[in-house]
């Protein structure tokens, strides 16, 4: 058996939250190193549809992607082009009077935290920004402050960060097992202060008790059609089509991407570990987004891909200290909102692992706090 040197801290995935927290802790000084059984950027960070967007299903949902947003903010002047950043802001879309009123409610809701709102767009304010919407919507929400990036080349220049300050990064390395300050590949054992487990939806193979369920998703993407959608759009119901843990649902979330191509969403099943395509649902979802967006049906879907979001019950990552097992941290189960929070989440870690006081009180995020238990779909 193997005996290697002892690390400061090792990370465990190398997904966009994994770069991020290893980015975080090398930028304190710590000497990193990274695990990743595959390639950075390469799993659910591939698969993701990578929106920035402030999200306000509960209080901690709302603090965690606002602290995010701030931190992609302030990080858009270094990023390369290869990331794709694109401050194309989120348009809610409201089809009725009665979610015009829930429109008004997020915009105070997000007004209360902080985050800066347009007035309310009514239906011809709302045809003018985007025009191959149908007609006969209510309005919408403009939140200027949303944007796009690609995940996967986030994630690599991310960690290209973290590594410029001196972080080792072993792709194709398998963690076997995480026990008190170390971690197994094999027959070699690595040793370090602090662990971070932030391997995505296989965290609960190496932390068998947290409470993460794999969720599916389809996506579909279009051929190139410059300017045919200027803003991410996400309609009212996708809140509950997210945040509700249904055996199914689809809602209409489309995004500008900077190749000129329509990014069409999304989907959600829970359905274990099956990656088979469900035609089904994906006609659902394409259906969906034609509904609001009529001019899809004229566009030509070049692919479509499936992934799993790493999902808890309660809608919230796990974010800190793993109690069972000393120096383990978790930084894991944020389903749909990993590319968003996932530099939130470094931050808040670093701030946890060096004893700092984080920027608002993280109780929410403990990832052994009481949850009902989840069931997945045969």
């Amino acid at each position: 058996m193997t005996r290697t040197q002892r690390w400061d801290a090792i990370v465990i995935g190398a997904g966009i939250v994994g770069a991020a927290c290893a980015r975080a802790l090398a930028m304190d000084g710590l000497a990193v190193l990274v695990l990743e059984s595959g390639f950075t950027g390469g799993s659910t960070t591939a698969a993701a549809m990578g929106h920035l967007v402030a999200m306000d299903d509960s209080p901690a949902q709302l603090a965690l992607t606002a602290l995010s947003l701030a931190l992609w903010r302030d990080l858009a002047v270094e990023l390369p082009a290869a990331v794709e950043y694109d401050a194309c802001g989120t348009l809610w879309i409201a089809e009725d009077d009665a979610q015009m009123e829930m429109v008004r409610l997020k915009q105070q809701t997000y007004r209360d935290a902080g985050i800066a709102c347009e007035q309310v767009l009514g239906a011809a304010a709302l045809s003018a920004l985007e025009p191959n919407l149908r007609s006969g919507l209510a309005g919408a929400l403009l939140v200027p402050g949303d944007g796009v990036i690609y995940p996967p080349s986030a994630a690599v220049w991310l960690l290209a960060q973290a590594m410029a300050r001196g972080c080792v990064v072993r792709e194709r390395c398998r963690v076997d097992e995480i026990a008190d300050q170390s971690v197994r590949c094999g027959d070699e054992w690595l040793h370090a202060h602090v662990i971070v487990n932030a391997a995505g939806g296989g965290a609960v193979a190496l932390t068998p008790s947290l409470p993460i369920v794999p969720r599916k998703g389809h996506l579909a993407i279009t051929d190139r059609y410059p300017g045919f959608v200027r803003h991410q759009l996400v309609e009212l119901g996708y809140l509950a089509s997210a945040h509700e843990m249904s055996s199914e649902s689809v809602a209409f979330n489309v995004q500008p991407r900077a190749t000129g191509q329509v990014l069409i969403g999304s989907s959600r099943e829970l359905v274990g570990w099956d990656a088979s395509t469900n035609r089904r649902v994906l006609r659902e979802m394409l259906d969906r987004a034609q509904r609001f967006m009529p001019a899809l049906r004229d566009t030509s879907i070049v692919r479509t891909w499936r992934g799993f979001r790493p999902a808890t019950v309660d809608k919230l990552p796990l974010i800190g200290r793993w109690e069972p097992t000393a120096g383990v941290w978790i930084a894991a189960g944020h389903e749909g909102l990993g590319i968003t929070t996932s530099l939130g989440t470094a931050r808040l870690i670093a701030d946890m692992v060096m004893g700092r006081t984080p920027a608002f009180d993280v109780s929410a995020f403990a990832p052994n706090r009481a949850l009902p238990a989840a069931e997945v779909a045969a």
